[in-house]
């Protein structure tokens, strides 16, 4: 391979990658370290895919107005690591979430950990993202 063309297929690769980098983003970019939020409610949707999964929980207010919160949790590969299976988490589950609320203020949030109706807590943040860890909250 001529230099020319080693050189265009190193600038490629770069670009490549760095497009990939700025796709995934940190947590503090979007997310809130002084926001910490617990959910409790009803399993309304769950979507296993990459880069993040999400969780859609149905939460009731003091009020009583329910508000469907988006639970990102981290990929389904990582999530498979840590225990989880298809069946793990189920529409109808009531569960507990914790997390971190968006910066926006939005019903979003980043979750650390997800307690099952049978009492299993299951880690479900990503790290590398500059998330505290899963014990700095509650």
């Amino acid at each position: 391979m001529s230099s020319r063309k080693l050189v265009v297929a190193l600038l490629l690769a770069s670009l490549t990658l760095a497009q990939s980098a700025f796709a995934h983003h940190a947590f503090a970019a979007e997310f809130d370290v002084n926001k910490p939020v617990t959910l409790n409610g009803k399993v309304t949707k769950v979507e296993l895919i990459n880069p993040h999964g999400w969780l859609y929980v149905d939460v009731a207010g003091p009020d009583g107005k329910v508000t469907n919160w988006r639970v990102e949790t981290n990929g389904p590969n990582a999530l498979l690591r840590r225990g989880w299976r298809k069946e793990t988490v189920q529409v109808g589950f009531d569960v507990v979430v914790q997390g971190y609320q968006a910066r926006d203020g939005s019903a979003t949030a980043n979750g650390t950990s997800v307690t099952l109706p049978n009492g299993q807590k299951l880690f479900i943040g990503a790290t590398g993202t500059a998330a505290p860890p899963d014990d700095k909250k509650n």
